[in-house]
């Protein structure tokens, strides 16, 4: 109810949160989770304003009702807790010392299904601040506790999952300050993948003997995999190679259950970037693989297989050219079907750049079957390296293929008024094109090209790039 009464709620809201606040202390439990509850509703509020006024009352409090001696308050207060450091994000930094105080006593405190939320509210504090968590007396008071439940836990336990996600998003937070951690973590997430792999081929060649695998397992720990990848960066290659993890992935990424698939070429994907060398090898048995799983009917799968096709790209380079053939028709196709998802637009549309920046002249002949949705579905994103390195590759396309933009120019002008700034070469290939297609035309139909455009975009391209 609130989020659509909120307008109507705010005059009322500094005297309310107050008194909801003193209700965490009421002596009744069901009336501390329901204010527990209640609160987490107005945390959007609670965050515009200035901290000391509710934020930090509010989360001395929740912090008790953490640790109240009620079941229920402890699962209500860990709940609004982590709706509260979604909204918070980085204004928690300050309080990370006692925060962790608070969720790591919490440990010795709860039992089995209130451990499940508590997992759930440290991976969405890691979230939350990220690289801030990255502080040797944070990673102290962190990780014992979960390193003490991760090895109490047997392979088969379920209660796994939730604490594989939550070291997933630890990991990616602390980067570097988890390598002291990384190795029993990594190479147990691979012992996971392979049992996972080994129970279900013998289902599937002996149903009536063998149960069928939860593959729930895998997917997770090729997750966290994905997040000790993401995090270590480059540490994480002493223990790719220390392991069979490449053969095994080839299986995971054919099979049948399109979460599984999803999820290890979201490993490949991270893989490529942190550790290449041990990917390389593997590329002419993969590449036909991530072709077939180009199918928008799985998008996230679809998704997945297309961002790692852009990261394999721009580590192999010209070496990609065997290839296009087999990847580039199917993101073609697919940027241009009507309904297509934003991200998975998005992807597509940085991936086929990517792949006509390292094989121009394989991709760009292309260029007009797919340059106006690429357009517009780059426009909208904020600048960032993976839209860097897209649009030298438009641009090199364009390079070998004008004819393919003429008929769509005013679409390419719009997404370089995207750039709020773009790095000085790029501007200066955009620069080069425009004018470029300026002095071809000639100044009167430039004149009358360009009386088409809206006006923001006139006075953009004429500030930035004088045309």
């Amino acid at each position: 109810m609130s989020v659509c009464c909120m307008q109507g709620m705010v005059p009322y809201l500094p005297e309310l949160i107050p008194h909801l606040i003193q209700c965490l202390c009421d002596k009744k439990a069901l009336v501390r989770s329901i204010a527990c509850w209640t609160l987490s509703r107005y945390a959007h509020w609670v965050v515009s304003q200035p901290p000391d006024s509710y934020l930090k009352p509010l989360m001395t409090e929740l912090l008790k009702r953490i640790l109240d001696g009620n079941k229920r308050v402890q699962e209500a207060a860990c709940s609004a807790f982590a709706t509260l450091e979604e909204e918070a994000c980085t204004e928690l930094v300050p309080y990370l010392s006692f925060i962790l105080d608070t969720l790591v006593f919490a440990f010795g405190k709860y039992q089995h299904k209130n451990l499940l939320i508590l997992y759930d509210a440290i991976g969405t504090l890691a979230d939350s601040v990220g690289h801030h968590l990255n502080q040797p007396e944070y990673i102290q008071k962190l990780m014992p506790p979960l390193i003490a439940k991760w090895n109490e836990l047997k392979d088969e336990d379920k209660d796994l999952f939730p604490l594989l996600e939550c070291l997933s998003s630890v990991a990616t937070a602390l980067q570097s300050g988890f390598l002291p951690y990384c190795e029993p973590v990594y190479q147990r997430c691979v012992t996971l993948v392979q049992k996972t792999l080994a129970q279900a081929m013998m289902y599937n060649q002996h149903p009536d003997q063998y149960e069928a695998p939860d593959k729930d397992f895998m997917i997770v720990a090729l997750d966290l995999l994905s997040g000790l990848a993401e995090g270590l960066g480059g540490h994480v290659e002493q223990l790719v190679a220390r392991s069979n993890i490449m053969t095994l992935l080839f299986q995971c990424m054919q099979d049948t259950m399109p979460e599984v698939r999803q999820s290890s070429f979201a490993l490949l994907g991270d893989l490529t970037k942190a550790c290449f060398l041990h990917v390389k090898p593997c590329i002419a048995e993969f590449m036909p693989i991530l072709g077939l799983n180009l199918n928008p009917e799985f998008i996230s799968v679809c998704n997945n297989a297309t961002w790692a096709i852009g990261e394999i790209s721009m580590q192999m380079g010209a070496e990609m050219q065997p290839y296009v053939g087999m990847v580039l028709p199917h993101l073609v196709e697919i940027i241009n079907r009507p309904n297509t998802p934003k991200t998975l637009l998005e992807n597509t549309a940085i991936t086929i750049g990517r792949l006509g920046y390292v094989c121009p002249q394989e991709v760009a002949p292309q260029l007009q079957q797919f340059i106006r949705p690429w357009c517009t579905s780059l426009r909208n994103i904020r600048d960032n390296e993976e839209k860097d390195s897209a649009f030298r590759g438009i641009c090199v396309m364009i390079g070998v293929n004008p004819a393919g933009v003429v008929q769509d120019f005013i679409f390419f002008c719009d997404a370089v008024a995207s750039w709020v700034n773009p790095n000085d070469d790029l501007r200066d290939m955009f620069y080069k094109i425009l004018h470029g297609f300026k002095d071809q035309v000639g100044e009167e139909n430039w004149q009358q090209f360009s009386e088409q455009f809206p006006p923001l975009l006139k006075e953009r391209l004429s500030a930035c790039y004088g045309v």
